[in-house]
């Protein structure tokens, strides 16, 4: 098991920026895909980023795509959620993920969750 912790979060406005942080604690976090998920209140957590334990593969969903940037540091057993141009409709909990091997885009492929971190854009 991986222990991980969020942070970053926070209130800004429409059209600010964020950067949420996942610090990983407990087993080599290079050897795992880290995702990143998000939560709407009454909805369900859905897929935002994903990458590879190398970095070398990243896959967005689409309503993230060319506004949010996934990293990693192996090094410092952290990852990155670099989020621009924020919307109204970005706010949720957001939750970053681990799992060993390759990474995946559904809730249910991932054991170790962090607690969340609150992220509201204001109109």
């Amino acid at each position: 098991q991986v222990q991980l912790a969020e942070s970053g979060g926070g209130l800004v406005q429409a059209g600010g920026s964020l950067r949420l942080s996942c610090a990983a604690s407990g087993r080599t976090f290079s050897n795992y895909a880290m995702g990143w998920f998000r939560q709407a209140p009454g909805k369900e957590r859905e897929f935002v980023a994903v990458i590879s334990w190398s970095g070398g593969n990243i896959y967005y969903a689409d309503s993230v795509k060319g506004r949010f940037t996934i990293s990693r540091d192996n090094a410092k057993n952290t990852g990155y959620l670099q989020m621009n141009s924020l919307k109204p409709e970005d706010t949720a909990v957001y939750y970053c993920a681990a799992k060993p091997g390759g990474g995946a885009t559904e809730v249910r492929r991932y054991d170790n969750w962090g607690q969340g971190t609150q992220v509201t854009v204001s109109s």
